[in-house]
């Protein structure tokens, strides 16, 4: 028993060892902007105008397109990694809130970024909160103090529902409807930060993803999830959506 709590306490040293917050004191600090592009396929999302078909050959427009970035972790090629401990809430009406702009990262080279889609199980647990959690930000259920992770909405003539509405707003952090979806990204080219040139990471968010793999959904079958049921199904299907632009 002792043996395995000797072990236990250098593994815990070691994950200590080779992560910190960015906000601790360095010496060598730099600025980062991480943007995230909003596409439908290998075109730019455009709200309210162009439409966009399924791949099974299912037409919508998008009206309204939200989803929380969380938990950024930046890896450096040693290993370490550089954890951003904040929550953004990406807004293609908002032009500037695509842009997460980083400006004490430590210098290095930076290999790989992870996050995650949502909002973790402690901040849905603390009730109506600030900033990019504010519910004033219309990603807040108050029927169960919980947060919507991303919300898609537009209009489909497959649609079943009132009014042709297309509405996928998604959340849940519990079994069997985690929705929480951890994203790692490799950059093809790992990118060297140095002191006081700001660095850029761009990365595509495809909708299309939304509606395909691994469910294709029929849309004349699903116009409206707005609950847990059937959440995760879709949350499934956009832990790909996203991917390092060369």
């Amino acid at each position: 028993m002792a043996k395995q709590l000797f072990l236990r306490f250098r593994i815990t040293i070691l994950v200590i060892a080779f992560a910190y917050n960015c906000n601790a004191q360095t010496s060598q600090r730099a600025a980062m902007s991480i943007v995230f592009n909003n596409y439908v396929e290998n075109d730019i999302l455009k709200l309210d105008s162009v439409i966009y078909k399924t791949d099974l050959e299912q037409t919508y427009t998008v009206t309204k397109f939200k989803y929380y970035i969380s938990n950024i972790h930046l890896i450096r090629s040693d290993g370490k990694e550089c954890i951003i401990d904040n929550y953004f809430l990406i807004d293609e009406g908002e032009s500037d809130s695509k842009t997460i702009n980083l400006n004490d990262v430590p210098s290095g080279e930076y290999r790989s970024i992870s996050f995650i889609v949502g909002v973790d199980s402690l901040h849905n647990c603390n009730g109506a909160q600030s900033g990019a959690l504010d519910p004033a930000n219309g990603m807040f259920w108050a029927w169960n103090t919980g947060y919507i992770f991303l919300k898609l909405e537009g209009r489909s003539s497959f649609s079943t529902s009132p009014g042709s509405l297309l509405e996928y707003h998604i959340g849940g952090y519990m079994s069997p409807s985690n929705c929480i979806q951890a994203i790692s990204l490799k950059l093809e080219n790992p990118i060297n930060i140095e002191n006081k040139k700001k660095a850029l990471i761009n990365i595509k968010t495809n909708v299309a993803e939304i509606f395909k793999t691994p469910s294709s959904i029929d849309i004349s079958s699903h116009s409206a999830i707005t609950d847990l049921h059937n959440a995760s199904m879709i949350a499934d299907n956009y832990r790909d959506m996203f991917s390092i632009m060369k």
